[in-house]
């Protein structure tokens, strides 16, 4: 778990879109107040969000409730991140 000054926990989350929807999800994704920055990559994912949040439950909640619910999101993978 990464605890920033502000005690937010940061992850990564891999993301995996339907072909043909990706205007449609990437809309209702940059629309996440939770997400401060989504970059686009080639290979086994199409996204990589980076993600703020109060503590780990909520990440949690956000990735399984929110983000996998948005139609045209196939699946995801998440990387809690930390501080070296």
């Amino acid at each position: 778990m990464s605890f920033k000054e502000n005690n937010m926990v940061t992850g990564l989350v891999l993301v995996k879109l339907v072909p043909g929807k990706e205007k449609q999800t990437l809309g209702r994704l940059k629309a996440l107040a939770s997400v401060v920055h989504m970059s686009a990559v080639f290979g086994r994912w199409d996204l990589v969000l980076d993600m703020e949040t109060d503590d780990l439950p909520m990440l949690s909640n956000i990735v399984v409730r929110e983000i996998r619910g948005i139609p045209g999101v196939l699946s995801t993978e998440t990387l809690v991140t930390t501080s070296l």
